[in-house]
This record gives structure tokens, sequence and C-alpha cells, in this order.
């Protein structure tokens, strides 16, 4: 309450004296009030711009604040104006030497040993002048073995470097070339983002971590990050440029995923396909459009085309569990059953929960099942993807091929009965689209068993007779063929 009521007289300009000030600073920072006790320190160093001690306890609260860029000019500023400040100038080559900047480090701790400094401050400034003594002869090493294209050496020391100098922007940028060319891609953009923090107009961080994450085949990031070079330097020569070539990539992918959401799969495709023209040299690129049209394909009923796309895929990432779905169902559409139960088997072992893959697999073992029996497809020989039309004209040339009245021996006439038989089921059913669609799922609708005695079976007893049936009419059986 007391610090309140001081802090508002003081506020409400009562009492204005730098003095004053630095006294409602002080109490404020004791109390962890940083900002309000900043606030003061500013009036304070305003007031009186001459004042070491306001900007010594200004530096104190950017310090606790974590700003040590802000508290790095106001403790020279202390130096300038009291150059015996020991503790100023101790706490400067502290954070002179973690922002690598060693010799400016220790010019600040021979100093401090100069200015018959306390016990604890000699001993401190003695400490840090070795450390900063072994930095800088592994900052020698690390960029010799670099030079020699040791890089995991030069690592190991650059790991030691910034464990004291945190905030040493070149080493960082060294480390994050070593990771580089080890392909240590995560640590490199660990470093390099730091990088881009720690020095404001950092343009090349921004650019490399463009490149890297371009090369990893995430767009998007490399996409944001050349921004972020752009808007320090618009005319940045290799940002423009990586620019207009990540953007163009970026739009063609986003605009193919467009059409994939509104199923329209064969532009899609097309759209894959460009992908690869306008990236060939970065093998994720190929990889995703591959994989996409593996999915567009299968989903297109394109099964026979999706096929080798998609095992072309899977040989360089056969744990690819949507690759391994979509190839499945492809190889249903194709009518291989075995490998297609096969591929929602391996497609299920990483991807358990999927309703797709469960579904898939029942829907091949049906499938399988029914091809061991009847295939209205293949009695009428017309793909799974004919249309009505299709199955019609089809029909209509095998029933006047096997009409019965076409045989005259006995056993021929019997074959030709059945084989009738078979081709009018497989019209009914494939015109029907409620039955087409449960035979489609595996489920034959003519079949007793397969309806578990549910089922109707349109044509028993349908063969009493077969003069005049009209395989071209849906009337009553009036028509006779004649042959010559």
């Amino acid at each position: 309450v007391e610090m309140a009521a001081f802090n508002f007289w003081v506020i409400c300009g009562k009492d204005n004296s730098v003095e004053n000030h630095l006294e409602m600073g002080k109490k404020l920072l004791a109390a962890g009030q940083l900002a309000d006790a900043l606030s003061h320190f500013h009036a304070a160093v305003d007031g009186d711009p001459k004042s070491y001690v306001a900007y010594y306890r200004r530096a104190t609260v950017y310090l606790a604040m974590g700003k040590s860029k802000s508290a790095l000019p106001d403790l020279t500023k202390v130096i300038e104006l009291k150059p015996d400040f020991t503790s100023a100038r101790l706490q400067r080559g502290n954070l002179l030497l973690k922002q690598g900047r060693l010799d400016e480090a220790e010019g600040d701790f021979k100093k401090v040993l100069k200015s018959s400094p306390s016990s604890r401050e000699e001993q401190e400034a003695q400490s840090q002048l070795k450390k900063s003594d072994e930095i800088q002869r592994l900052v020698t090493q690390a960029r010799s073995d670099f030079g020699h294209e040791d890089y995991s050496s030069a690592a190991s020391h650059l790991d030691t470097i910034i464990d004291t100098c945190v905030w040493d922007v070149d080493s960082r940028e060294l480390r994050a070339e070593c990771f580089i060319q080890m392909r240590e891609m995560g640590k490199a953009i660990s470093d390099l983002k730091a990088a881009s923090k720690l020095r404001n107009d950092n343009t090349q961080a921004f650019y490399k971590l463009s490149t890297i994450y371009y090369n990893l085949g995430d767009h998007e990031m490399s996409l944001s990050e050349v921004r972020e070079c752009l808007k320090l330097d618009p005319d940045h020569k290799q940002c423009f440029s990586h620019y207009k070539q990540v953007k163009k990539l970026n739009k063609q992918i986003m605009s193919a995923e467009e059409l994939i959401q509104q199923q329209r799969y064969g532009d899609a495709v097309s759209k894959y396909e460009a992908v690869m023209k306008t990236e060939p040299d970065v093998p994720q690129y190929t990889f995703l459009a591959k994989e996409r049209i593996c999915h567009c394909l299968s989903k297109d009923q394109q099964g026979a085309k999706a096929i080798p796309v998609c095992s072309e895929v899977l040989q360089s990432d056969p744990q690819n569990g949507n690759v391994l779905k979509d190839r499945a169902e492809a190889y249903l559409q194709d009518e291989q059953y075995e490998e297609a139960i096969k591929g929602f088997e391996s497609a299920k072992e990483f991807s358990e929960n999927d309703r797709e893959v469960i579904e898939g697999l029942e829907r091949a073992q049906r499938l399988l099942k029914q091809s061991q029996k009847r295939d209205y497809y293949k009695i009428l020989g017309v793909k799974r993807t004919a249309q009505k039309k299709e199955i019609i004209k089809a029909y209509r040339k095998l029933a006047q091929q096997w009409h019965p009245d076409n045989f005259q021996d006995p056993e021929d006439k019997k074959k030709a009965e059945k084989k009738f038989i078979d081709i009018a089921q497989a019209k009914e059913v494939l015109t029907d689209p409620e039955m087409r669609s449960k035979f489609d799922q595996g489920e034959d609708p003519l079949d007793p068993e397969s309806q578990q005695g549910g089922g109707h079976h349109h044509f028993h007893g349908a063969w009493e007779s077969f003069q005049g049936f009209n395989p071209f009419g849906s009337g009553p059986f009036s028509f006779k063929f004649n042959f010559n």
C-alpha cells in the first residue's frame, strides 16, 4: 500500500525528481514488479542522462526480464560514465561472452582484475577469462575441422562453445552448416531458427531455412521462411528467385488437393504431373506426386493404372498405410482379390482402426468367395465399371448366341439352356441398381445361401418352355428366332 501510494504520488507529479524515480524503481524491483520498475528507471534516465545509477538499475531490470540486448548498451553507458564501476564491467563481460564476442569480453575481464576488485569479482573475472581463452582455442579448432570437412568433430567443438556462448550467432550458423553436411536437418533448422532471432536482419538464415524445408518436401514452411527473408529485404536476389519457385510449386499442390476434395481425380492427376515437371530434382515432390496420383487413380476406379504407381511408391515407403490401402482398393477393381486381401491386411497393421481398411478387407473376402462361384460380369464379358447400355448390348448378343433353339443336339441344347439362364440372370442383376450394388459388395442377390434364406430366385422353373423368348424385349415370351 505504501509503495502504491508513493508510486501514485510520483506519477501525479507531486515529486518527479530523479532520486524519487530511482527509489520507487528500486522498491518495485525488489517486489518483482519489473514493468513498473522499468517505467521509473526510464524516467530517471530521461531526467538525468548522466546518472550512471539510473542506467545500471535499468540494465538490472532488463536482465531480470531476459532482455540482454537492451541491457548491454545501458551497461556500456554506465562504464562510459564511471569507468571504475567493476560490477557493471563484469556483467558486460559476461554478456559479451554469451554473445561470442570473445576479445571484447576478455578486455572487460582483464580491466576488472586491474581495478582493485572485491575478492568475489576477482574470482569471477579470473574464471571467466580462463573460460574465454578455452573457447578461443575451441573456435580455432572447430573452424579448422570444418575446413577439413570433419563436420562431426567441428560440431562437437561447437556444442561446447555454444554451451557458454548461447547467443553466439556465428557459432550457431557454423554448427548448422555442419548439421546440413551431416544430413541432420532437424538440428540445422533449430540452430538457424535461433540465429534468425538473435540477429535482427539475418536474411541468410531465413533463406537457408527456406531451402532446407523445400528440399525436405515441406513447401508450406519453405514459403513461410522465404517470405520472412523478403520482409527484411524485398530486393534479396536469392530469396526472390527461390520465392517464385516455391510459390509456383505450392500453388500447384494446393490446387491439386482442392481438385481431390472436389472428386475431380483426373484433373488432380494432371496437376500432380505438372508438379513433377516443375520440380524434377527434389525426390520428395516426385514421391508426393506419385503417392497422390496412386490415390486419385484408385478413387477414379482405374485400378489397372493405379497398381504400378502405388507399387512404385511402396518400394520407397513400404509402411505407407494410405498407399497400401489405395493399392488394395486398386487390386479389388482389377479383380485380383487375393492380392487385395493381402494389401488390406498389410494396411491394417499400420491403420488398425481405419474403417475403410476394415470394410475393404471384408469386401475383398466376400468378392473372393463370390468369384469362386458366379461372376455376372464375366458371364456377360463386361467390366465392373460397365454402364447399363454396355450390359444390355452384351446381354442381347449372348442371348442370341446361346438361345436353346439354336441347338439340335440334346447335350448341346442342355448346355445352352444352362448358359442362357446364367446370361439372363446376369442381365437381371446388373441392370437393377440395388441388386448390382449388393453384388459389388460381394453378395449374390440371386443366391439363397448368400441371402441367408431370405433371397428370391426369379428364374425358378423358368425353363418350362424356350419357344417365344425375346431377348430384345421386356414383355412376355412372344418372340421366336428364325435362323437360316
